[in-house]
């Protein structure tokens, strides 16, 4: 499906392999407040919107930056000093969320899961049922620590019953991940150019109830992170406050025709998970073994479990992927040794098929030539973390 030339195979959460297209609509130097350029911000806003369903309810603001810069931006403007939020974390993303409100001195409260296990809806329940303080959560839809999908509806249902403001980290989901705010209603959802759309990194987005966003002036901890302010500006002449990623900008409005194209988030949702079935397929037959159940497991980036063999040398593993052209991802877990691979991108069912060619090529180069019999160490490396 790639047509990018040499480029490496981009198997990771973002940035990620684009199109030859996308990659050609940054060949125009764009002026900021020119009208060709104040069109394509309109639809990039427009469009947004319109995937997620929330056309009349919404606002889309953009800004500057990669998808933390959107999150902090987006809490830090739409949570006040003194208002209490709950952070539900299952993983280094959420924990990252929490971070960013003790730093921006917010008031937060955290439940906190195992990074192999979903959010839990009842245990949300529970919470705001105790705490009537609390007025906001925010959660994170995929947790691209191990891949794992938390349920929005569910998630969404709890908020609802309870009347909190739901926020929702989208970042590794929208865009592939069916999300909408009839199924989910969201009060804010943050993502980025550079993930499940296939554009380049440089730029994030929220799309916030106006109700709300009209609420928050003078909230914002910084001037450059104030979504308010852009808000402001994008509604009053359709130009960024600040100097925009303009290139960033034509690649997303190309990368979300493509998107279109493709047939929207159905159709993402179907290749990216055919992806993922190949990979996992052909990584078990190796002998590897997945950290997650398949039932949870989002069609995003694959966490895999590092093998007990002695043969085995990450390092020398990821070198030898790079050298064959597929770039891989480190683990980030706590509770196991682990690296992850990616499913998204411009990529169809023959890369992930190469891919797992590579990962066997690379293996008989390392001498581990019995593949189905190297098991992991899951349960050692589960042990050592408890005691």
């Amino acid at each position: 499906m790639n047509d990018s030339g040499n480029d490496k195979y981009l198997l990771t959460p973002g940035p990620l392999t684009t199109s030859l297209a996308t990659k050609r609509a940054m060949l125009h130097d764009w002026g900021s407040r020119d009208t060709e350029f104040i069109a394509i911000t309109g639809r990039i806003r427009d469009r947004l919107l319109a995937i997620a369903g929330v056309e009349d309810s919404h606002a889309a603001v953009l800004v500057q930056g990669s998808g933390t810069f959107g999150v902090e931006a987006t809490l830090g403007t739409l949570i006040a000093s003194g208002q209490r939020t709950l952070v539900l974390e299952n993983g280094a993303y959420g924990k990252r969320i929490v971070a960013i409100l003790e730093r921006i001195g917010r008031e937060v409260s955290v439940l906190s899961w195992p990074e192999d296990q979903q959010v839990d809806p009842a245990a949300l329940d529970a919470a705001l049922g105790e705490d009537p303080s609390i007025e906001h959560v925010v959660v994170v839809h995929c947790e691209t620590t191990t891949g794992i999908l938390n349920d929005m509806v569910a998630i969404g249902r709890v908020c609802g019953v309870h009347k909190r403001r739901l926020i929702i980290d989208g970042m590794s989901a929208f865009g592939a991940i069916p999300i909408d705010g009839n199924s989910v209603p969201f009060d804010a959802l943050i993502a980025s150019s550079n993930k499940c759309f296939e554009g380049v990194p440089g730029m994030a987005f929220a799309l916030i109830a106006r109700e709300w966003l009209e609420t928050t002036e003078g909230n914002a901890h910084s001037v450059s992170l104030d979504l308010y302010e852009q808000w402001r500006g994008l509604e009053a002449n359709g130009q960024w406050r600040f100097t925009p990623p303009t290139h960033v900008l034509a690649a997303f409005d190309q990368a979300l025709a493509e998107h279109r194209e493709e047939g929207g988030v159905a159709a993402r949702h179907r290749r990216y998970s055919a992806n993922r079935d190949i990979l996992v397929s052909g990584m078990r037959e190796l002998g590897f073994e997945t950290l997650l159940a398949d039932a949870v497991q989002a069609p995003i980036i694959v966490t895999f479990l590092m093998p007990a063999d002695q043969r085995f040398d990450f390092t020398r593993f990821y070198d030898d992927m790079s050298a064959r052209g597929f770039v891989i991802y480190p683990g980030k877990l706590s509770i196991a040794d682990s690296f992850r691979i990616g499913c998204i991108g411009a990529l169809g069912p023959a890369e992930m098929r190469a891919a797992a060619a590579a990962v066997k090529a690379t293996l008989e180069a390392m001498g581990i030539g019995d593949l189905a019999s190297m098991a992991t160490n899951q349960a050692s490396s589960l042990n050592r973390t408890e005691t």
